[in-house]
């Protein structure tokens, strides 16, 4: 046995024998000073990080007489060299069966992650437990798939009730609606558009995704292996709407939620729709708002806007530059859909004005797929034998505390390898940033949403002058210009508010009530005291895919790639509680930040 797998080994036996023993000091001690124990659901019924010795002793105590962990074991030989060991591993625990990821330092535990993988007698139904779908015998009256579908589907809101309803019927509700129907629990997902995918349809015609194909995979259904690497808003859109027929998901179209309330004696959620101009009421025991990544769009106030002659509008309405050629269109902001909004005037013949007032992190599109990417979500690293999954998981065994050390060497190299073009964006007057500790594009987004820009092409609009970026705060707009805090006068026939989305708990104070949005408090971001996500430490992304301080409801969101590694966690959750196990709730965050 190689000698890194011997050392894992060695510390997992001593792991085993002080969890089966009850000693919580004992395995705590076989971490680190600075240790950190990352859990997806499979210890906590959470999903949440502890740190040190001391607060893992605290979480063993807490679950262990209930958890009784056992049989943990290499699933592969382990990687690394000595002293520095790093090995997936499996366990079982007295509920569910897990996997997760150890890496050693000097013989002792640095990072640790456990994940759920499924409850022991409520498997998924595959492979060998997949459905036989006829009955080889026949029958009078027998009904065909068809039939019993489309009877399922219309008793399901009507004489039967979901036991989950998601609000949102994007790429997030599509995804784990699709996870909850192979753990066959009824559910009804509520999409106000005409047609699945129409939330991607409906944005500007030049949009595309900025992330690549390998990171943006759905569960289950994988996109074909001729796929582009960027698709186009409207493919993924018809794929949307295609990957809802084929996983047979209970997707309303056309409904809307126009509230929600809590049913204290029932212990349910009683839920308004507008189904197509009818009411309908249901009443699910769990409510997921799956309502995107943001929460409503951040339309600012200025004085003036109400005698201003031209279109103004959100980055969301953007109807597309054809509509402004030969336009004078001032975009306020400086991140993503402010470049691609100027991008797409300046293509139609239009003349674009960028309003900078904050600095922005910027990376070339093929320095992020090759450099922060490349080693997990590329055809490299398919070749290298890492899958989506796997790079999912090696993902999630980066703990917050330390991601941002993690991920800064690739930015760093990103700033010595395209040095000719950040100094041509600082020559253009670009206020340029890497994020307040150098950590680049992702950390930001984790920790406020905003703040970056992709660069796929439009950076060099900026750098040609093509684009011009003016700096400073919005003072007024008149009839026909927008005049900035130092009395900069910008001519505008349209002005387009670039200016980014409120946070998520919005979505439940219109929802639901503004008590509820309190005692959610903010969603997203994680504590790093950083601009726009403050302290203090809470070392998760707030209440997204686990309990949050409301019973029964829940978050759901983030990119693709979070959509679909999440939606597993927040799908077994759901189906412990479908079931009536016992879930208690170690760590449930506490509500910061409200609305």
């Amino acid at each position: 046995m190689p000698e890194t797998s011997q050392a894992v080994e060695s510390w997992l036996n001593a792991f085993d024998s002080a969890l089966s023993a009850g000693d919580a000091d004992a395995a705590a001690a076989l971490f680190t000073d600075d240790g950190l124990w990352r859990d997806l659901v499979a210890f906590t019924w959470n999903i949440t990080t502890v740190e040190g010795p001391e607060q893992i002793a605290d979480m063993l105590r807490a679950t262990l007489p209930r958890v009784q962990p056992k049989g943990w074991s290499l699933s592969e030989p382990a990687t690394g060299e000595a002293g520095a060991e790093e090995a997936w591993i499996a366990f079982e625990t007295a509920e569910a069966r897990g996997f997760g990821h150890l890496r050693l330092q000097d013989g002792k535990a640095f990072t640790l992650l456990t994940t759920m993988v499924e409850l022991k007698g409520f498997e998924e139904p595959l492979g060998d437990r997949r459905e036989k779908g006829v009955e080889h015998e026949v029958t009078k009256g027998r009904r065909s798939w068809l039939e019993r579908k489309t009877e399922q589907d219309a008793a399901l809101g009507d004489s039967e009730q979901p036991y989950v309803v998601i609000v949102g019927g994007g790429q997030g509700g599509i995804g784990l609606g699709a996870r909850l129907k192979r753990h066959g629990i009824p559910t009804v997902i509520l999409e106000k558009n005409d047609r699945a995918g129409d939330s991607w349809r409906k944005r500007y015609k030049s949009l595309h995704l900025h992330d690549p194909v390998w990171y943006d995979h759905l569960p289950y259904l994988k996109f074909p292996e001729h796929w582009p690497v960027f698709a186009a808003k409207d493919k993924l859109g018809d794929w949307l709407e295609h990957y809802v027929a084929l996983m047979e998901l209970n997707y309303w179209t056309r409904s809307e939620c126009r509230n929600a309330r809590w049913d204290e004696d029932a212990e349910e959620w009683v839920v308004t729709v507008d189904r197509d101009g009818t009411d309908v009421e249901l009443r699910p025991k769990q409510l997921v708002i799956a309502l995107g990544v943001s929460g409503y769009p951040n339309r600012p106030t200025y004085a003036g806007q109400d005698v201003f002659r031209g279109e103004q509008h959100h980055s969301s309405d953007f109807p597309g530059g054809d509509a402004y050629a030969d336009k004078n269109v001032v975009v306020i902001g400086s991140n993503n859909s402010a470049f691609d909004i100027c991008a797409a005037v300046w293509e139609a013949g239009g003349t674009p004005t960028m309003v900078q007032r904050s600095s922005t992190h910027l990376i070339r599109s093929e320095s992020l797929m090759d450099l922060a990417l490349g080693d997990l979500y590329s055809e490299r690293a398919v070749a290298n034998g890492v899958t989506t999954e796997r790079a999912d998981l090696i993902f999630a065994s980066l703990p917050y505390r330390i991601m941002a050390g993690a991920v800064k060497p690739a930015y760093d190299e990103a700033q010595v390898r395209d040095k000719e073009y950040y100094d041509g964006l600082r020559a253009a007057g670009f206020d340029l940033d890497f994020g307040e500790d150098d950590s680049g594009l992702f950390m930001k987004y984790l920790r406020r949403g905003s703040g970056y820009y992709i660069d796929v092409g439009a950076g060099q609009l900026v750098i040609d002058g093509r684009v011009p970026v003016v700096h400073g705060q919005v003072d007024h707009l008149t009839e026909d210009a927008v005049v900035l805090d130092d009395g900069t006068s910008l001519p505008a026939d349209v002005v387009v508010y670039a200016t980014g989305y409120q946070s998520m708990n919005g979505f439940l104070e219109t929802l639901i009530s503004t008590e509820v949005a309190d005692r959610v408090g903010k969603v997203w971001g994680y504590g790093s005291d950083t601009t726009k996500d403050p302290g203090p430490w809470e070392g998760e992304l707030r209440n997204m895919w686990k309990p949050t301080n409301v019973p029964n409801l829940w978050i759901h969101g983030g990119n693709l790639h979070q959509s679909r590694h999440y939606s597993q966690f927040l799908a077994l959750q759901l189906r412990a509680r479908y079931e009536g196990l016992d879930t208690p709730v170690y760590g449930l965050q506490e509500s910061h930040h409200r609305r």
